[in-house]
């Protein structure tokens, strides 16, 4: 399904997961809103994602996810954190760069890449914390 999912479609459905997940419901012109675009952007998008089924809509009802919907969205949001805590972890980028950079990359990176960015990440933050602990002993 990822494939089929442009990166427009994508920041639509991570919005809707995000706003879902924080209990807030939404109607297409708050999404609009939200995205920064027209209603019939908006209008065009959410039909495009109940022709495949991720999203359940009509104009008078909050905008609900599908099982498959979330599942998809979860993914997107997965591969956003991956970037961003890449990039403020080990690259040391201040927080809103890194989740502005991640929103922007998410949509290209291949699931190698993602699987190799989380490993390093979590390696990483592994031996930091030791070579921290390191460096404190080797103070007193």
């Amino acid at each position: 399904m990822a494939n089929t999912l442009s990166s427009g479609l994508e920041d639509y459905i991570e919005t809707i997961y995000l706003s879902t997940k924080n209990g807030e419901m939404l109607k297409g012109a708050d999404l609009a809103r939200k995205l920064g675009v027209s209603r019939a952007s908006v209008s065009e998008a959410l039909s495009k994602l109940v022709s495949k089924k991720l999203i359940k809509y009509n104009s008078y009802e909050a905008i609900t996810l599908t099982k498959e919907g979330d599942a998809e969205a979860q993914k997107v949001y997965e591969k956003h954190n991956v970037l961003r805590e890449f990039f403020e972890k080990v690259l040391n980028v201040p927080s809103s760069e890194a989740s502005d950079n991640a929103c922007k990359i998410e949509h290209i990176i291949s699931p190698n890449v993602i699987s190799k960015m989380q490993s390093f990440t979590k390696s990483f933050s592994k031996y930091k914390k030791i070579l921290e602990v390191y460096m404190e002993e080797s103070e007193k």
